[in-house]
């Protein structure tokens, strides 16, 4: 018999960003606990991902997207038209170089950081949030340092800065849908030992993901926005 963490067969997952990292693991997560995934990846770095496809029996299916293209989102949101999850989980990010103060980074770079982790994330939502129902969960990928109430320390200023306006997005689409009976999530992973996070972050995937799935499925049927850490703990705004 499943856990009270764990799903019947029957809950599907669509999970933007699942190429690599936090992304791949959180699909393995879902596999593991019986779900069914869509999950998409940029053409270029869906191998890895379409190899863990070919191994779970059709119940992973791999879409093709890159999210700062609307016109590829729009026609992801036409291929899945008839399509329902109990939830969205945009998982997406970006950094700049970490030494980079606002002083010193480059327009281009400032604006592909915010694309990436603000912006696309919030048009993927508004573009996709018809295909999760009344009962279901919208959960985004944030992190620990869009707190600006956190922010005593400095540093990492474009990156924080990208996710703290990701927050405050999410929160006007919250206030825009403040008769929706949806979850909607920001989450903070934690500092987690991937490619962007670094070989000196504090934690391993198998430290926070497992964690991450249990607090996005424990707020299931919380209605409203909620910015949360892997642990469930209520994150300063």
């Amino acid at each position: 018999m499943p856990t009270s963490l764990e799903t019947s067969h029957e809950e599907r997952l669509l999970l933007i960003g699942a190429s690599r990292g936090l992304g791949y693991a959180l699909a393995e997560r879902y596999l593991d606990l019986g779900w069914r995934v869509v999950a998409t990846a940029r053409h270029e770095s869906g191998a890895k991902l379409r190899k863990l496809a070919a191994s779970c029996d059709g119940r992973l299916e791999v879409e093709t997207v890159d999210i700062n293209h609307p016109a590829q989102v729009t026609e992801l949101r036409e291929r899945l038209a008839a399509r329902r999850f109990e939830l969205l989980f945009v998982n997406a990010g970006v950094k700049n170089d970490d030494r980079e103060t606002i002083a010193d980074v480059s327009t281009d770079e400032f604006v592909r950081v915010m694309v990436t982790n603000a912006l696309s994330p919030m048009r993927v939502i508004e573009a996709l949030q018809d295909l999760v129902p009344s009962s279901g969960t919208i959960g985004v990928m944030s992190s620990g340092q869009g707190s600006v109430a956190n922010n005593l320390s400095g540093g990492y200023e474009v990156y924080r800065a990208s996710k703290a306006a990701l927050n405050t997005l999410m929160r006007s689409f919250a206030a825009r849908h403040s008769d929706d009976p949806r979850t909607l999530l920001l989450l903070a992973p934690g500092w987690v030992r991937t490619d962007m996070g670094g070989p000196d972050a504090r934690l391993s995937i198998e430290e926070s993901v497992p964690s991450l799935v249990a607090t996005v499925n424990a707020q299931r049927g919380k209605r409203g926005l909620q910015y949360l850490d892997y642990l469930g703990r209520t994150v300063p705004w």
